[in-house]
């Protein structure tokens, strides 16, 4: 669930980081977080948000067609005094100007996007991309879903169910168990009581021993961080750190054998006496009977199902679990235009031809000498300047080592104090606690070195000179 639900205060950082129009580029982010970073334990890393990059182009558009104008240069003509022609027949050009119109033009400033958006669907906050892979790992799919429907995310705790396991408290053995001789009486002065050997049996002796019996052992993980010290530009909120996590153990008392049970033989001597006289008949000896192994039940809690979280439009009835406040929507994004109105020529400027007649009249004659002539003069088009933003890198995602409550100290605090100071920035008294001007003094040192600014990150400790 790649770390995958952490994410609530970071959508306002997304907001910022992507700007005006955030669309379906959202889709298009390059994730290069899908793996942790090589770290060492109680080291803390913050996945940061690198926005997407933008150029503004500008493209031409005609507003006025190229066109031409008429000019007519009339003819010329000489008077000559004879009682003939007056005026020739000739022609008679009449300039006929252009006729103007007005079109529209729409041009598509931004085209039509799909956005995810969070909390309803006139918010114009983005959903962050690992927050939309939560979604699509919970039951969402983000190329399917309706527009207009909003999801909300639910909390299934993991399932647990105890487990017995059977620990030895006292291991097997032997009871001994002595059956004495047998004798039978007999009247004569003889050996009253021959020499014979007794068993004696010797108990088993116990000893109660403890021993630690392994349940879990010692492992590192990666732990979800808390409280930056100071919001990262671009951050989207999520921290990890690695820890170690101690082996648990059980003590279980047991008792075991210290000396086993055994016999010895005791020498009894003979006995004369003139008596009744004791005849052995059988022989004394021993029964061992096998003492079972005893056993303790120990109960071990076994994880059985991962916690995990579940997607499902707002309007689905159901018992899903507790809310955990994260909720996405889809909306569609309509494109952007602009009418541009340009004037273009309907009919482009003539001129016709008025047939004159010739004149007759004993008068002054105009002798034609140059024919009338049109002059064409090109008109240049007009044109508009458009700008429009165009998206020329992808934003990403990138882990950036940072200084958090997890791995954070006061003694850590005191040491940045100090080490502003002495680099001439004031950062107030050194006592471990960061508060306002220790910040100040932070970001100016930062802009004085060039060094990445937002937060007391592991750069500006490095460059500061002290080491965690």
């Amino acid at each position: 669930m790649t770390n995958q639900r952490l994410l609530k205060n970071a959508l306002r950082t997304l907001g910022v980081g992507f700007g005006i129009g955030l669309t379906a580029p959202l889709l298009a982010l390059e994730d290069n977080t899908n793996t942790l970073p090589n770290a060492k334990a109680g080291e803390c890393y913050a996945k940061v948000m690198v926005p997407a990059e933008y150029r503004d182009e500008t493209t031409t558009v005609v507003v006025k067609e190229a066109t031409q104008k008429v000019e007519i240069i009339p003819a010329k003509y000489n008077i000559v005094e004879e009682r003939v022609l007056v005026a020739e027949a000739s022609t008679k050009l009449v300039p006929v100007p252009a006729v103007w119109g007005t079109e529209k033009q729409v041009l598509e400033i931004s085209p039509a996007s799909t956005s995810w958006v969070t909390s309803t669907l006139n918010s114009k906050v983005a959903v962050n991309p690992t927050v939309l892979r939560a979604a699509a790992d919970g039951g969402v799919n983000p190329t399917t879903a309706k527009s207009g429907v909003c999801y909300h995310e639910h909390y299934q705790a993991p399932k647990f169910e105890n487990k017995a396991e059977r620990v030895l408290t006292a291991q097997a053995s032997n009871k001994l168990t002595v059956v004495p001789a047998k004798y039978n009486m007999v009247e004569e002065r003889v050996l009253v009581k021959p020499a014979s050997k007794k068993l004696v049996e010797v108990p088993a002796v116990y000893e109660t021993v403890e021993e630690r019996v392994l349940i879990e052992p010692a492992k590192t993980e990666w732990k979800k961080g808390r409280g930056l010290v100071e919001k990262l530009d671009g951050s989207t909120g999520e921290i990890m750190c690695l820890v170690e996590v101690p082996a648990k153990y059980k003590v279980v008392k047991k008792s075991v054998v210290k000396s086993p049970a055994s016999t010895k033989i005791v020498e009894i001597p003979a006995e004369y006496q003139t008596v009744k006289v004791r005849k052995l008949v059988a022989d004394s000896k021993e029964i061992r009977t096998s003492v079972p192994a005893k056993y303790e039940e120990v109960n071990r809690k076994v994880k059985i199902s991962e916690a995990k979280y579940v997607w499902h439009p707002v309007q689905t009835p159901g018992e899903f679990g507790p809310k955990t406040g994260n909720v996405i929507c889809k909306k569609d994004i309509p494109a952007k235009s602009k009418t541009v109105v340009r004037k273009v020529v309907k009919t482009p400027a003539t001129f016709t031809k008025v047939s004159l007649p010739a004149k007759y009249q004993v008068k002054k004659v105009r002798k034609l000498v140059t024919d009338s002539k049109e002059v064409r003069t090109k008109i240049p088009e007009e044109t508009n300047q458009v700008t429009k933003r165009v998206q020329v890198a992808n934003s990403r995602l990138e882990w950036r080592s940072v200084l958090c409550e997890t791995n954070m100290s006061r003694d850590v605090i005191a040491q940045v104090q100090q080490a502003l100071q002495s680099a001439g920035f004031d950062a107030g008294t050194a006592d471990g606690v960061i508060g306002r001007q220790t910040l100040i003094a932070v970001d100016a040192y930062q802009q004085r070195k060039g060094l990445p600014t937002g937060g007391l990150t592991m750069d500006t400790l490095k460059s500061l000179g002290i080491r965690l």
